[in-house]
Order: structure tokens, then C-alpha cells, then sequence
């Protein structure tokens, strides 16, 4: 059940009606709550002074306006963050729309302003009229009050937040953001007790039993704990064959259990899996990365031909790399009392600069400023990144970049540019130093 509660968890967190309607839910407890503190002795009488001091007329207008304009604003409000959205979204991509649903300010003011209006129904219902039963909440219309000057400061904070949110460099660094957090969530500072990795191992697999699976999307998330204790009980090894990110259709092999017989191997496999309609950022690495990615393949398309947004995109992307620089990516492979039992595929280095780079490459292969910007974002990430096989996976795209540029870069002095990036990309590799300052 490990991974359903993290899904369920990463899933409230993430969805846009959780918080707005903690907030109406609080609102009318506050309303409920003001009219009951009516009359209370511990009331100061200079507060009383302050509290509102006309009738039951006058009550009735003024929670009637109050109500009216706060669901009216938020009804206008939000259709026309909607339209706007939906206008941005055919330059970033629509998979970035779930960065403003997610938005926790975006969230509190809907909260705030439903929540005012549930406020003054609650407090217009207990106004009555009447010589022998008039009953005026003063405390309650004090609050409805004090809550429609918070809907005014928020209606400013929103237009401001909404009209920088949806700035093209204010996304970028809200996803890159989101990228670092996985980074720092599924790499290691240190790297593993056991070195090592699944290409290490002398596993016989030929005789293990293939585990299928019933359901349909993408895996979310993944309770290797769980797994790796029932393996243990069980005293079988699992070989899981997908990792968070990856869609596993209904029917297919997700799994590898040996020996054939171990009971209850379905089982744990579907428990400690938790499927969705959609990739997240919470166990899927390479997630972020690609949307980074999908903002610069959109600016590289001749619909918008935007080059600068790309090479704001490669910057972030470099970013990423330079902080991965030092951290260690999983192994994969779990082990206990001396023995293997659990081995699954996980994100490397290689994979996460493929994810980086090879997308752009292929859609900016035309547009010499990209293809030179990404060369040099390759040698400052070579100046802090000194793990051969990693610089090896940094040549192989470089050369890539070359590749391509030889065959399509007509002009023969842009070509000439891109060559001097990749010599100094070279020396950098080969050894060390200031990108900045290397010398074709």
C-alpha cells in the first residue's frame, strides 16, 4: 500500500480543489463560529463601538453586496485565467498547466474569495427581523467586512502573480525549480554501499516466472521497500522490468520472479505499484527535464521561432547537469543479508543528458545560435563534471551537434563558430579548467 498512499499524498498536494475547500470549510465554521460569540462578555466595550451599529435592513444589503461581489469577481476572474491559459499553453506546452492549478497562491485566493462568499450566507441566515426577534450578528458583520478587504488585497496579488506566471522565464524557472527538487530527491550524496550494477550481476533469470499486469497508465510510483521485504520473506529475487515514467499496457510483463514458485509474487509486484493517467514529477526523474524540453521544441517550431526561449531552456538544462555533478544516481539493485533480491532499471546519467539534449538538438539543428549555445552549455557543465563516463556521454553530444551542423549549417562562418565551441569543449573535457576562458 506504500506506493498507492504516496500516489494519493503527491495527488492531494497537487490538485486544485483541496485547498479551496479547506478554506470555504473554514469560513462557514468562522461564520458559525462569530454569530455563537454574539453578546459575549469578553467582548471589549471599545471594540463593540467599532462593530457595525445599523439594522437589520442595512445587515441584509451589506452581506448581500459582499456575497454578490465576491462570487461575481471570482466567476470573472477565473474564465478569463482560463482564456489566458489556454492562449499561453500552444507556446509551453499544455502539460504546464498543471503548474498553475498547482499553484498554491492561485489556490488560496479561489479559497479565500468562496470561502467569504460561504461566510456571509452563513452570517445573512441568522439575520432576522422584527420587534420581538431582532437579532443583528454585529461581531459576524465586523468579519464579513474585514474578509471583503482581504478579497480586495488578494484581487491585486492575483492579477499581479497571474500576469508574471505566465511569462515564459517565469516558467522555466518554476519547472527548473521542480527539476532540482527531483534531483535532490532521487540522486544520493553519496553513492551506494554496494557498487553494484545490474550489468554487474551474474543473475540466471532464463527459468523466472514473467508477472503481468491487469491495469493500464503510467507508473507513478514505486514502494521499493515493500518489495525488496517481501523478496526477502519470500526468500525469491524480483527483476522489475519498468521504472516510475514508463506506460505499461494491460497484459504486458512488468516483472521477473525467481524462483517460479513464490507465492503471493503478483501480488507484491501490483501493491508496491501505483499506476496514473499521467507522468509526475514525484519518482519520474526525467519528467521535468522533458518539460523543459517540450518549451523548447515548441519556441524551435516555425510557428513561433523562438531561439532565445530555447537557449533560456539549454541554460536551465545545464543548470540541472552542473548540480548533478557531484550527487551519485541508484544503482538499482537491493540487497540483503549478502544476498540480491530486487533489481530495477533506474535513470542514469546518460539517460538524463539524453533527455537533455537530444530533442533540442534534432529541432534546433537549423538555428546556429541553439546549436552554438549548446556546445557551450556542454563545456561548463565538463568544467565541474570530471567522471569520465560521464564526459563520455557529454562528447558523444557534442558530436552531435556537430554531426548535424555539417549537414545542415549552410552559412560556412556560423559553421566555424560551432567548430571553435567544440574544440573548446574538448579541452575543457580533456583537462579541466574555465569554460569561459578556454581557447578554441
Amino acid at each position: 500500500m506504500g506506493a498507492r498512499l504516496h500516489k494519493l499524498a503527491h495527488d492531494l498536494r497537487t490538485t486544485f480543489w483541496v485547498v479551496p475547500s479547506v478554506l470555504v470549510g473554514l469560513g462557514t465554521a468562522a461564520a458559525f463560529g462569530a454569530v455563537a460569540a454574539e453578546g459575549a462578555d469578553w467582548i471589549p466595550e471599545a471594540l463593540k463601538a467599532l462593530l457595525y451599529q445599523g439594522g437589520e435592513s442595512g445587515a441584509r444589503t451589506l452581506l448581500g453586496a459582499i456575497a454578490t461581489s465576491t462570487i461575481g469577481v471570482t466567476g470573472t476572474l477565473f474564465s478569463i485565467t482560463i482564456a489566458a491559459l489556454t492562449l499561453a499553453s500552444s507556446q509551453m506546452g499544455p502539460r504546464l498547466l498543471d503548474n498553475f492549478t498547482r499553484d498554491r497562491g492561485n489556490q488560496v485566493v479561489l479559497g479565500v474569495f468562496l470561502g467569504a462568499f460561504a461566510y456571509c450566507l452563513v452570517v445573512l441566515r441568522q439575520v432576522r427581523g422584527g420587534e420581538d426577534d431582532l437579532f443583528v450578528p454585529r461581531l459576524a458583520l465586523a468579519g464579513a467586512m474585514a474578509l471583503a478587504g482581504l478579497c480586495v488585497v488578494l484581487l491585486v496579488y492575483y492579477v499581479h502573480h497571474m500576469s508574471t506566471r505566465i511569462n515564459i522565464d517565469t516558467v522555466i524557472d518554476l519547472v527548473r525549480r521542480e527539476l532540482f527538487a527531483a534531483l535532490d530527491k532521487l540522486t544520493l550524496e553519496e553513492p551506494e554501499p554496494n557498487s553494484l550494477s545490474p550489468a554487474d550481476l551474474d543473475l540466471d533469470w532464463s527459468q523466472a516466472r514473467p508477472i503481468t499486469d491487469r491495469r493500464n497508465g503510467y507508473l507513478q510510483e514505486l514502494d521499493v521497500e515493500s518489495l525488496a521485504a517481501w523478496a526477502q520473506e519470500a526468500g525469491a529475487r524480483v527483476r522489475l522490468l519498468v521504472r516510475p515514467g514508463d506506460f505499461i499496457v494491460a497484459g504486458g510483463c512488468v516483472a521477473l520472479v525467481h524462483p517460479p514458485g513464490a507465492e503471493g509474487a503478483d501480488e507484491a509486484v501490483e501493491r508496491a505499484t501505483a499506476l496514473g493517467s499521467k507522468r509526475t514529477s514525484g519518482s519520474d526523474l526525467e519528467y521535468s527535464v522533458r518539460q523543459l524540453v517540450e518549451v523548447a521544441v515548441r519556441a524551435l517550431s516555425p510557428g513561433i521561432n523562438d531561439p532565445m526561449t530555447a537557449i533560456a531552456v539549454l541554460d536551465q538544462l545545464g543548470s540541472a547537469l552542473c548540480r548533478v555533478a557531484p550527487r551519485h544516481f541508484p544503482t538499482g539493485v537491493t540487497i540483503l543479508d549478502g544476498r540480491v533480491i530486487l533489481v530495477r532499471p533506474v535513470s542514469d546519467y546518460a539517460g538524463l543528458a539524453d533527455a537533455c539534449f537530444d530533442m533540442i538538438r534534432q529541432n534546433g539543428a537549423q538555428a546556429p545560435a541553439v546549436a552554438i549555445r549548446m556546445l557551450e552549455i556542454l563545456a561548463l557543465v565538463a568544467e565541474q563534471e570530471r567522471d569520465p563516463h560521464r564526459l563520455a556521454a557529454l562528447r558523444i553530444h557534442a558530436d552531435k551537434v556537430v554531426s548535424d551542423a555539417r549537414k545542415l549549417m549552410a552559412n560556412k562562418a556560423d559553421l566555424r563558430d560551432l567548430m571553435a565551441r567544440r574544440r573548446a569543449f574538448g579541452a575543457v573535457a580533456a583537462h579541466g579548467g574555465p569554460a569561459r576562458r578556454a581557447e578554441p
